[in-house]
């Protein structure tokens, strides 16, 4: 989250969370090196964390002019096992972390966008494909990038832009959850018409070129950064 601060000198107000004290030490040192104005805990299963980073942000900033959701989550015996066999609860666990949050975020920070704004989720290629190991979180991605397309829409009159970003398989924290990770990676790699699946700086230049002025025409998009794995059969 970012925005034009009220009492900050700096060229960006940035607002970063973290999960739980757990994960807090892979998030410190980050919000360091950007200088981050503010360090959050968001949990979104806890009632009513959400709105308090918000209030925080419009107490100290105001306004924002891009929000990043990067948040998914699937209870792990729903996600190793077979989407036919997922549990009613895991499912609306899926769903409620992972795009009823995306949701939420969207309706708080809509009235901070005062001059417009841009706001990005992050998806990827096992919505619009069946990957192997992904399971139940396929269906996931495919419903939060249809929330990303109605939102858009709902959006747009007030200049505020919307889009999914589907990266590669990266290794990241949150990958490591997902069942033999590593051959999934070699396996995309290998297939890539680039035969490189990016890196994690690279989806984040080119997420922040989306939040520039020179990406105004463009919203409700997926944009993929995967080496052009996505268009291989």
């Amino acid at each position: 989250m970012g925005g034009a601060p009220k009492r900050c000198r700096c060229w960006a107000y940035l607002a970063i969370t973290y999960f739980n004290e757990k994960a807090r030490p892979f998030v410190e040192p980050l919000a360091q090196e950007v200088k981050a104005s503010l360090v959050l805990p968001l949990d979104v299963r806890i009632e009513g964390q959400v709105e308090t980073v918000f209030e925080r942000i419009t107490r100290e900033c105001g306004r924002i002019d891009c929000l990043l959701h990067s948040i998914a989550f699937a209870p792990r015996d729903d996600l190793y096992g077979r989407v036919v066999d997922c549990s009613k609860a895991g499912f609306l666990t899926a769903m409620d972390v992972s795009c009823w949050s995306f949701i939420r975020m969207a309706h708080l920070a809509e009235p901070l966008m005062h001059d417009g704004g841009a706001i990005f989720t992050m998806t990827y290629y096992g919505s619009m494909r069946v990957v192997e190991h992904y399971n139940m979180m396929g269906p996931v991605k495919a419903a939060l990038e249809a929330f990303v397309r109605y939102l858009a829409a709902e959006l747009g009159p007030k200049k505020i832009r919307v889009h999914a970003i589907s990266s590669g398989p990266l290794k990241t924290r949150g990958a490591s959850r997902i069942e033999e990770f590593d051959a999934l990676v070699d396996k995309a790699q290998a297939k890539a018409p680039a035969r490189s699946l990016g890196s994690i700086d690279g989806v984040g230049r080119a997420v922040a070129f989306l939040a520039t002025d020179y990406a105004k025409p463009t919203t409700g998009d997926t944009l993929y950064i995967d080496g052009g794995y996505h268009v291989m059969g």
